[in-house]
């Protein structure tokens, strides 16, 4: 038997029983005051013994009997839904059977924001200071941490409590740094854990006398939206920076560097207009704070400058430098400052074509502008046409507007590469020769010194044919006959238009030669065709067969009647004028794609393509023997020349 087993006497029967157990939850605990908490009495006894067990409550010695309005008390538990100071101390909850009684413990302590400080003093008493004393709060078991020092200001008006100060636990006192001409009362908290204490009771009234200002305005400025006027403006104090009635402001200016003194006047409002300035002139300027006791500190001097206006003079030593055929460089000497009037933009140059070179056509065209900012002296125009006339002028602006622009300066540019012939035409062909034609470029860029013509041969297969050049030296030439060309083949041709600078884009055409059988038939004409042969033929059949009937009549002795009509011979039309045929051949296939077939087709002359419809020119008529003019010239060049920029278009050959 275990020294925790109690022998038991029951009617001369003794039985081992389970000592009882008590304890009182939670332990020792801390409440706020004003919160709630309950304690619970958990016991534990042997069931033979249960039915005697009692439970009894004790506060600081006392037993507690009954509940009452603060104190909730059952068999198990006691509930304190409202704890006050009262209710700290120590309690015990006790279970007594008819064995034995156990009792368990538990201290209840109380915590709270503490007390409020007091007896709250004002000492050493300046004109901007003064030092506040108090006595410590109680910290109702919870440490004090800091108090909090608070002031009520006004002037004419009630005024509202603010946070001025913070000091740690272990202060008591404080010096205050006040403002002028304003009436304080103070007032202390004290914090904890739990939260801030009461305030206390407030000071007596401490009013501050009025000062001159401590600061003057600290920053100054100028807006100015008109050249002859700006406006000057600063950040005006605040109601802490018066220190005394009237705040007033004291604006001084003058022409920097110019006017050896100031002009003065006194405003009341942050901000002060000054009339009749010059454009962009630099002044100084200052504004002092005043008050009816006497002037702030003397004030910062800012410059500032008056109104902008536009330039009044333009870029002086305008030159044009020509860099190649579209380019060219624009320099000229800056305008400065005193004639900018105003914070420099930069400059515009301004252009425009008078007139083209090449046929003394003159142009109205708009005028560009290219915009070049900061203080520079020269800027870059491209894209210009080349071979004309241009003039060009330079004008400097700034935030009002543009100045005035040089006078215009004329200059030229240089000539240029032309533009690709509009066209090239096969007009003719024969079993060995072609008859090109083509429109000039629409723009030459300059004047025209020839046209160099190439061709080759291109087969069915990959290869291509050696390249022949032909230089025509008349530029006014449009017509060319090429001769000794081989029969039933296919060449194509490039022709570019040439300037003294160099030559241009060429475009291309590509055409056939005749064959032998082809050109035959078109050389014997109608005379040997089978159905003309027929038709004559048939004519003389029916005459024969006329004659003979008429024979036959006068044969039998009848007369012939004068009157009767005769069987007219059916009018024959007369076989219709020859026609030619004319080979059409597509060029919108690749150079190294095998031609599959070349047709023949019997068409009248109407149906040829004219030369009208390729060209914006009127149609020529070309002289066969001024075709030759120029030099012909056999090219060991193998390679096509610029063969994939030329377009392909479906062209008709004779």
């Amino acid at each position: 038997m275990t020294s925790q087993m109690l022998l038991t006497h029951v009617f001369g029967t003794c039985f081992m029983t389970e000592p009882t157990r008590v304890s009182l939850l939670p332990e020792n605990p801390w409440v706020k005051r004003s919160h709630s908490i309950t304690l619970t009495c958990y016991t534990q006894c042997d069931v033979r013994v249960l039915h005697s067990l009692r439970i009894s409550w004790w506060k600081n010695g006392l037993e507690m009997t009954e509940s009452t309005d603060r104190l909730h008390l059952k068999s198990d538990s006691l509930s304190i839904p409202n704890v006050t100071w009262e209710d700290a101390g120590l309690y015990r909850c006790i279970g007594n059977t008819s064995m034995d009684s156990m009792e368990a413990e538990t201290r209840l302590s109380v915590r709270d924001v503490p007390s409020n400080p007091e007896n709250l003093h004002l000492s050493k008493k300046h004109k901007k200071s003064v030092t506040l004393s108090w006595t410590p709060s109680d910290p109702h078991n919870s440490p004090i941490s800091e108090y909090l020092i608070q002031s009520k200001r006004s002037r004419h008006e009630h005024g509202q409590w603010e946070d001025i100060a913070n000091v740690a636990r272990n202060v008591t006192s404080c010096v205050l740094h006040l403002k002028p001409y304003y009436n304080y009362q103070f007032r202390v908290i004290a914090r904890n854990e739990m939260g801030l204490s009461p305030p206390s009771a407030s000071t007596n009234v401490y009013s501050i006398p009025p000062a001159v200002p401590d600061v003057s305005p600290r920053i100054v400025y100028a807006e100015a939206d008109k050249p002859n006027e700006m406006m000057i403006k600063w950040e005006p104090l605040n109601a802490d920076e018066h220190n005394g009635p009237e705040l007033r402001y004291r604006v001084s200016w003058r022409l920097q560097g110019v006017e050896p003194n100031w002009h003065q006047e006194n405003v009341k409002h942050h901000q002060f207009l000054l009339k009749n300035t010059p454009a962009f002139t630099a002044y100084d300027v200052s504004v002092q704070s005043i008050n009816e006791l006497g002037s702030g500190p003397e004030p910062q001097v800012y410059t500032v400058y008056s109104g902008e206006d536009t330039p009044d003079t333009a870029p002086s030593d305008v030159a044009v430098d020509v860099l190649n055929s579209t380019v060219v460089k624009v320099t000229w000497r800056g305008v400065t400052q005193d004639r900018v009037r105003g914070h420099l933009s930069g400059y515009k140059i301004t252009y425009w074509r008078v007139r083209n070179m090449v046929d003394g056509t003159k142009h109205h065209d708009e005028h560009h502008v290219l915009i070049f900012a900061g203080p520079r002296e020269w800027g870059i125009i491209p894209g210009l046409s080349p071979f004309s006339e241009y003039k060009v002028s330079v004008s400097a602006f700034n935030t009002r507007g543009d100045g005035p622009a040089s006078y215009p300066l004329k200059f030229e540019t240089l000539e240029g590469v032309p533009e690709q012939p509009r066209y090239l035409r096969v007009i003719t062909s024969d079993k060995n020769s072609f008859t090109l034609s083509w429109g000039p470029p629409k723009n030459a860029n300059g004047i025209l010194k020839k046209y160099i013509l190439q061709y080759q041969i291109i087969n069915d297969t990959d290869e291509i044919g050696t390249l022949t050049n032909i230089n025509i030296t008349n530029p006014s030439t449009t017509t060319w006959r090429v001769p000794r060309m081989e029969v039933g083949t296919m060449y194509k041709f490039y022709l570019r238009a040439c300037t003294k600078v160099g030559c241009g884009r060429a475009v291309s055409e590509e055409g056939r030669t005749m064959t032998q059988a082809t050109y035959t038939d078109v050389t014997h004409g109608l005379a040997t065709q089978g159905w003309f042969i027929g038709i004559m033929c048939a004519v003389a059949l029916l005459t024969l067969v006329l004659l003979t009937a008429c024979f036959v009549q006068r044969n039998k002795g009848g007369k012939y009647p004068v009157l009767e009509k005769e069987d007219p011979i059916p009018d024959v039309e007369p076989p219709a004028k020859p026609v030619e045929g004319f080979i059409e051949y597509s060029v919108n296939k690749p150079l190294n794609e095998s031609q599959k077939s070349l047709s023949l087709d019997i068409k009248s002359y109407d149906s040829v393509d004219s030369l009208v419809q390729y060209s914006d020119e009127e149609h020529q008529q070309f002289n066969e023997d001024g075709s030759f003019i120029g030099a012909y010239i056999e090219s060991k060049d193998k390679s096509p020349v610029d063969i994939n920029e030329m377009p392909s278009v479906k062209r008709s050959y004779i």
